[in-house]
């Protein structure tokens, strides 16, 4: 196991257990090359393409000068930057990494992180927000309706596979479209307490979408 006193960098998949590093070194590349401590191999990662470094109990990254880019919460990394606990970390176009300090209250293992800011745990239905925990927690619908589209992040989510997921067994004709909107509301109102950002998008006429963020 890790030690809890380094931070990680967690290499978010959409299928399978994360890939993790902790960052117990002073510095650590990240690149193709067989010398980097992060190693991403991929054409598109430069062979020295970023480097982190620990400063007086912080972690700052920096891009080497990459052909791709290196990319801190969907904006390039021009300068050095300190890096912030759920920052998003991206090497390049298909690794992103989340940073997770070593203080944090998020379970490493729950990163299947679809959508930039918002992290699931189905064990335990925990939800956090821009890496703050929903406090009381989401009501039973509002959990099923937010898993349903972070599992399908960047899709269409149709009225009738909400309810089929919301209300399961409930006949479609007994839940009024009034009543999947209230939800939605509901729900969209819970994650701005913590987020200025519009998660959820409406599709008119064909249900709704949870944004994922940059194409990656």
């Amino acid at each position: 196991m890790p030690s809890k006193e380094a931070a990680m960098l967690v290499l978010c998949e959409t299928e399978g257990q994360p890939q993790e590093w902790q960052l117990d070194q002073p510095e650590m590349l990240i690149g193709r090359g067989s010398t980097a401590a992060i190693r991403l191999n991929d054409r598109q990662v430069s062979r020295e393409h970023a480097r982190i470094r620990r400063v007086e109990g912080s972690y700052v990254v920096e891009d080497l000068g990459s052909k791709n880019g290196t990319f801190v919460n969907g904006e390039p990394l021009i300068a050095p930057r300190t890096l912030q606990d759920g920052d998003d970390l991206q090497i390049a176009l298909g690794f992103r990494l989340l940073f997770v300090d070593s203080e944090a209250t998020a379970p490493i293992r729950l990163v299947r992180e679809r959508v930039p800011g918002l992290l699931l745990d189905p064990d335990s239905r925990r939800v956090w927000v821009e890496s703050e925990e929903l406090d009381p927690p989401l009501s039973a619908a509002q959990y099923r309706l937010l898993y349903l589209l972070y599992e399908n992040a960047g899709k269409v989510c149709s009225r009738d596979s909400i309810v089929s997921t919301v209300w399961p067994g409930a006949m479609k004709e007994g839940v009024t479209e009034q009543a999947v909107d209230a939800l939605v509301r509901r729900l969209r109102d819970r994650l701005a307490q913590h987020s200025d950002r519009e998660f959820i998008t409406t599709v008119r006429g064909h249900g709704f979408r949870l944004e994922a963020g940059p194409s990656w």
